[in-house]
């Protein structure tokens, strides 16, 4: 199956071997290793990005706008097949795209240091600064709601109304818990409507594992942009507090060794800021730990009510899963929200 997605392209060098790469949750991706270069190719899930068209635009305008403002920054754009396209559609097989590997460029799963946080935040802004001037309107939304919280709110209360009623009374205590911080709800509708937070071109995916790294584990480039949409940085702040600041993650039952480090949080503060704070409004640099709050409560909220919904989105590995994320996800709030004062102050 591979062979015929890359017989699509020009690859004049013998393939030499076809590994697959299993990180991932969403696409399938191979790295294919030739005689002179190596590259990645990845099939798009299109049962999740329904308009994998959609990605291909927007990354050609990001590749081609790039190209003429900032020549020297590593973008990584997709191969263009034999007909010139950025993705090879397969009839009956799906949508694929080949990326040119990073000759000594490496991932991070999880983050171990501050100094990978402070790369990987860096990098995140870099991208969007690197975009400031861009047409954001131009790029179409890949994955419609994606971080619309006013959305998720209607579907727990909707899943309350119709859920597993047994359920719902196992999860009492953490359902109470979302409704008395509805407030995070209320600042999200506030910030549609206030001029003082711009639409960016925002990555909306800023884990670690999205950032490439040179050998010297300084950060290359983010990737993965199926999500690059217009958005708030509060998306991309709030996705780097959730994953970095805890030495676990949200699948830890564990719940003692959920935290919020301190010199993490500095640490993504000063990278993000490094290459932001003049582009960002004093509104929004004071939601900054709010950004935190907004990902993390998104997040309890999903895997509550999928819980609820007997785990028809998320799935489960063993009976309770989704109610064991969504608490781990409650006890990260609670932790980021005892601390809130003092993380405010090492923005400024």
């Amino acid at each position: 199956m591979v062979q015929d997605v890359l017989s699509g392209y020009h690859l004049t060098q013998g393939i030499l071997k076809i590994e697959p790469i299993t990180i991932g949750l969403i696409n399938q991706t191979w790295l294919i290793k030739t005689v002179d270069e190596d590259f990645i190719l990845q099939k798009v899930n299109h049962h999740i990005f329904k308009n994998p068209s959609a990605i291909a635009e927007n990354i050609r305008l990001i590749a081609d706008y790039l190209s003429n403002t900032n020549p020297g920054y590593l973008f990584i754009a997709p191969v263009r097949t034999k007909d010139g396209k950025e993705m090879n559609f397969i009839e009956g097989k799906g949508y694929y795209r080949l990326f040119p590997f990073v000759k000594e460029s490496h991932t991070i799963d999880t983050v171990q240091k501050p100094e990978q946080a402070y790369e990987a935040a860096k990098e995140f802004g870099k991208f969007t600064k690197l975009l400031s001037e861009f047409p954001v309107k131009k790029l179409q939304i890949t994955l419609p709601d994606f971080h619309n919280l006013t959305l998720r709110y209607q579907q727990f209360t909707t899943a309350l109304e119709n859920g597993n009623k047994e359920r719902i009374l196992q999860a009492q205590e953490l359902i109470e818990f979302i409704k008395a911080n509805k407030n995070i709800v209320d600042t999200y509708e506030n910030i549609l409507q206030d001029p003082a937070f711009k639409i960016r071109v925002t990555h909306h995916d800023t884990k670690i594992s999205n950032v490439l790294f040179n050998p010297e584990n300084k950060g290359l480039c983010v990737i993965d942009l199926d999500t690059v949409m217009p958005g708030y940085f509060i998306s991309d702040v709030g996705d780097m507090i959730r994953t970095y600041l805890s030495p676990v993650s949200e699948e830890e039952k564990d719940f003692s060794k959920i935290e919020i480090r301190d010199d993490y949080f500095k640490a993504i503060a000063e990278g993000y800021l490094s290459e932001m704070h003049a582009e960002l409004s004093p509104t929004e640099k004071n939601h900054f730990v709010y950004s935190g709050k907004f990902m993390i409560y998104m997040q309890a909220i999903r895997f509550l009510a999928d819980y609820i919904n007997n785990d028809i989105y998320y799935g489960a590995k063993y009976d309770g899963h989704n109610l064991v994320r969504a608490k781990n996800q409650m006890l990260l709030l609670e932790k980021l929200m005892n601390k809130e004062e003092d993380l405010t102050k090492m923005i400024y």
